[in-house]
């Protein structure tokens, strides 16, 4: 019989049950920490063969027990949340939750269910991950901060926006910090807010581009009609969001050069970019969040993994509408579908026969939803990805094309 440690993970802690086939040889609590981990080692080297530990993903608290397995050659299951509770609920009505009996359980239901062995990915993918989530994080907040910005200028100095109402600019958060409010810039001269701004902006700029600026933000200046005081609250929240964006947009450039750069060391980054509309970072940011594309056997686990396999639901009559199972990677589901968007709007660039099948979706008898139309695209493009990658075989259109029909 095969020796299975299942493991109850909590914040800083597990429960651990031993089994062999169906008997429990010990249970115990153990920490998160050098000393627990060391005590589960021993007892694992003194087992008369190696066992296998088993236990599910809950984010930060399980990565501790991962990499314990990982560091020390250990067999391991790491289960899914939903696949766990499916087992856990297996042959029971009973709704009966404890962390002492789902570390039985999920040993118990160990022989009864097909838990594959965690396969690794290469450690580059896990840093390409991680950077990924970063980048969308800093991203994230750039979103947050500039409407914070947006809604404290509106009070203060609401000509500023025009500085940034298409791309935000080192220059533009510059001036912004520098006078939030018209009193300041009507206290100044324009020689001084030229100087001010060559002497503060990190970016090297032409004089006659501060000569420019200076000059705007004084007209912007003379036709305000703030509602608060240069002194007042908001005016301070227009300094500090503009200083924070800075911050944040240094930052997204720094991690997107990280992240380009470990993905740039995978042979599929070269696969990638040569699909129209694929540009660096988002093959950077597929590749973070797909992960080693030859761990999955087709392209429906691929589809799986992302979320957008069909879920159906029928009973006698009754046929429901087909829906994507959104089960899976959300943050992947959604580098996905921006793919697909800027395909679309670049669309004039090059030709790519993902765009030719939304709109072939969209000029159908029965044109489909955009929503529904950019999701069967994500399929299409999954299954195309998969296959040149494995191939690792550069993006063709003409073959692409002729493979479709």
């Amino acid at each position: 019989m095969e020796f299975i440690i299942a493991l109850d993970i909590s914040m800083g802690k597990s429960y651990k049950v031993l089994y062999n086939g169906q008997t429990c040889l010990s249970e115990g609590e153990i920490f998160h920490n050098r000393d627990g981990f060391q005590v589960l080692l021993d007892e694992i080297w003194n087992l008369p063969e190696e066992p296998i530990l088993v236990f599910e993903s809950t984010g930060i608290y399980s990565k501790p027990v991962e990499t314990f397995c990982q560091k020390n050659n250990l067999r391991y299951c790491l289960l899914n949340p939903l696949e766990a509770k499916k087992q856990l609920e297996q042959g029971t009505l009973r709704n009966w939750k404890t962390d002492k009996h789902d570390a039985h359980k999920l040993a118990q239901a160990h022989q009864q269910n097909n838990r594959k062995k965690k396969v690794q990915q290469s450690e580059i993918y896990n840093e390409t991950r991680d950077l990924s989530r970063f980048y969308q994080e800093i991203e994230e907040g750039i979103k947050r901060t500039r409407m914070y910005l947006h809604h404290a200028i509106h009070l203060s100095f609401p000509e500023l926006e025009r500085f940034f109402s298409n791309k935000v600019t080192p220059y533009a958060l510059t001036l912004i910090e520098l006078y939030p409010h018209p009193e300041f810039v009507l206290d100044s001269s324009r020689t001084k807010i030229k100087n001010l701004l060559l002497k503060s902006t990190a970016k090297k700029i032409s004089e006659n581009r501060a000569k420019e600026k200076a000059s705007q933000i004084i007209d912007y200046a003379l036709e305000s009609y703030p509602a608060v005081s240069p002194h007042s609250v908001q005016t301070q929240k227009v300094q500090y969001y503009a200083r924070q964006l800075h911050h944040l947009l240094e930052d997204k450039e720094r991690v997107s050069e990280q992240l380009i750069g470990n993905a740039k060391q995978l042979s599929e980054f070269e696969v990638l970019t040569s699909f129209p509309g694929i540009g660096d970072i988002s093959a950077a940011l597929f590749i973070g969040e797909i992960g080693d594309l030859s761990r999955f056997s087709n392209h429906k686990k691929v589809n799986a993994f992302v979320g957008i396999d069909i879920r159906r639901y029928q009973s006698g009559k009754y046929a429901g509408q087909d829906r994507i199972n959104k089960r899976g990677n959300p943050k992947g589901r959604k580098v996905l579908y921006l793919i697909v968007r800027n395909m679309i709007r670049q669309q004039k660039t090059a030709p790519s026969h993902i765009v030719d099948y939304y709109y072939k979706l969209k000029k159908q008898p029965i044109p489909k939803e955009d929503k529904v139309a950019k999701v069967a695209c994500i399929n299409k493009l999954l299954k195309c990805i998969f296959s040149m990658v494995r191939k690792n075989t550069k993006y063709d259109y003409s073959y692409a094309v002729s493979m479709d029909q």
